[in-house]
């Protein structure tokens, strides 16, 4: 089956700090449905405005899979649904932040950070948010609950054990 692919521009955030150690801060600041033929790469100059200077990437996808709807069904049921963007800084690009990935799955989001990525997460857009209620809907389906079989510790025997074979210590 084919993925649902939502088109999307992502845009970065270069905060500015008074810091000894650091002078600028870079974050994702949002998430941005996009025509299906919109440009690719960076679309948009930087703007600037007191608190910081965006950038904003064109031509990413995020893609719906059937095999992670639970990581879908977790994130549609959290209190704040995310778009969560991977991105990296690459010293010889300008500006530095360079986002690689967008995905609104928990659990590929983990499995990023798990891998040692930087993935910071943004508000949803409300047009997102109604693109994947009804693919959730339709392919996720909850584990089925298994009944635990666990150890009776008043059952019969399960204290007693049988020293008679064994050689006693003298």
């Amino acid at each position: 089956m084919q993925p649902l692919r939502i088109n999307v521009d992502i845009v970065m955030e270069r905060v500015p700090l008074t810091n000894r150690w650091a002078t600028e801060y870079w974050r994702p600041f949002a998430v941005v449905p996009a025509p299906a033929d919109g440009p690719r790469g960076m679309s948009l100059p930087p703007v600037a405005d007191g608190s910081g200077t965006r950038w904003c990437y064109a031509g990413h996808e995020v893609e719906l899979h059937p095999t992670e709807a639970e990581g879908y069904f977790l994130n549609l049921t959290s209190p704040v649904p995310s778009v969560f963007v991977m991105w990296r800084l690459d010293d010889d690009a300008t500006p530095p932040a360079q986002p690689v990935l967008a995905t609104v799955s928990y659990n590929q989001a983990g499995r990023l950070l798990d891998g040692g990525e930087r993935v910071d997460r943004v508000a949803m857009p409300a047009e997102i948010l109604e693109r994947m209620r009804p693919f959730v809907a339709e392919h996720y389906k909850p584990e089925p609950k298994r009944k635990v079989r666990r150890n009776d510790p008043f059952a019969e025997g399960a204290f007693v054990r049988d020293h008679r074979d064994k050689p006693r210590d003298p």
